[in-house]
């Protein structure tokens, strides 16, 4: 498949499978409404693991069942086909779900990338340019494909300078490791297994964008509209477990290292790399401006950023895109 969108084939694949089918919401044995929510392997989500297993959600007497995908592009897809009422993703990703018509609704940022998205290069591989006619695994169509892209423009290049190898992010940083491409785009903690090449080095890293990289809580709408105190109860939960993570350090890393399946001594090394948001952090995200830090103008960029370097055929509607309601009236 060429560059031209892996993700977004397969989210216009399942709406269209879906459309007109009524997926029956789940209830917990009270009658209450479950809240279907899927994460994935990022730094930062794991603090997800950290609320199910201290029983955050049922302090906040939320039914959460929380589902962990190793696949990252099966938990968009989930979330657009319905499978899901939530699901943890980047601004660029859920931008790309509603240009195939998903309807979703971000109410929480979870944290922005500050160096955990790397490419990851082998030996004689020195710079972006050095890129050019190069094979880099990488899972199409996701933020390390974004992060790709902006620094190929950097330097006068396009995707189609490159030949892509459309992997999972875990496949594409094993086939790396395994010496079958030039290059990988990876995330932690799949970053360390890239690494593991004799002779690699990091080339470029989501620090050298900041603000590029935002990750969220992502809900469908129409569960957003039905269901707003589910919602609340959820976004409450993140700031309760931030506050219980910063005074039981040691226990956290405990939980989310092996949630992530790597030491606890490597998911220290990814801290730097992933700046958690915390409900000041998520304010400043959610208020209008004109940089980086503020979620509109990022939505703003991005999409036409998606459109010019075609992952998206259609410039994604920001309409209901940004709810900020949650976030303003949580308790942290």
């Amino acid at each position: 498949m060429s560059r031209r969108l892996a993700l977004a084939i397969a989210i216009a694949t399942t709406i269209a499978a879906t459309a007109g089918c009524a997926t029956e919401e789940p209830t917990n044995p009270d009658g209450g409404v479950t809240v279907r929510m899927g994460f994935s392997a990022w730094p930062g989500w794991f603090p997800w693991q950290v609320a199910l297993e201290q029983g955050f959600f049922e302090a906040n007497d939320v039914d959460v069942e929380l589902q962990y995908f190793e696949d990252y592009l099966q938990s968009l897809t989930s979330l657009s086909a319905g499978a899901l009422d939530a699901n943890t993703q980047t601004l660029n990703d859920t931008l790309i779900s509603v240009s195939g018509g998903a309807t979703q609704t971000i109410v929480l940022v979870n944290d922005n990338s500050t160096g955990n998205d790397q490419i990851i290069v082998r030996e004689g591989i020195t710079s972006v340019a050095d890129l050019a006619g190069k094979t880099i695994a990488i899972e199409a169509g996701t933020v390390d494909h974004f992060l790709l892209l902006l620094a190929l423009d950097d330097v006068g290049l396009t995707g189609d300078d490159v030949t892509i190898e459309a992997l999972p992010t875990a496949d594409a940083a094993a086939a790396f490791k395994a010496g079958q491409v030039d290059a990988v785009g990876a995330f932690a903690p799949f970053t360390t297994t890239a690494l593991e090449r004799p002779g690699s080095t990091v080339l470029i890293t989501s620090a050298e964008f900041p603000g590029a990289i935002p990750d969220h809580l992502v809900f469908e709408s129409s569960f957003v509209e039905e269901h707003p105190e589910e919602v609340q109860k959820v976004v409450q939960t993140w700031f309760d477990t931030l506050a219980w993570i910063e005074e039981n350090p040691d226990e956290a890393v405990a939980i989310m290292a092996a949630r992530a399946g790597v030491s606890v001594d490597d998911y220290i090394t990814y801290d730097a790399g992933t700046t958690i948001f915390s409900k000041d952090d998520n304010l400043e995200a959610f208020s209008p401006g004109d940089s980086a830090v503020h979620l509109e103008y990022m939505a703003n960029q991005i999409a036409d950023f998606l459109v010019s370097s075609g992952l998206a055929d259609e410039r994604p509607t920001l309409d209901g895109l940004l709810d900020p309601t949650f976030v303003q009236a949580a308790d942290a």
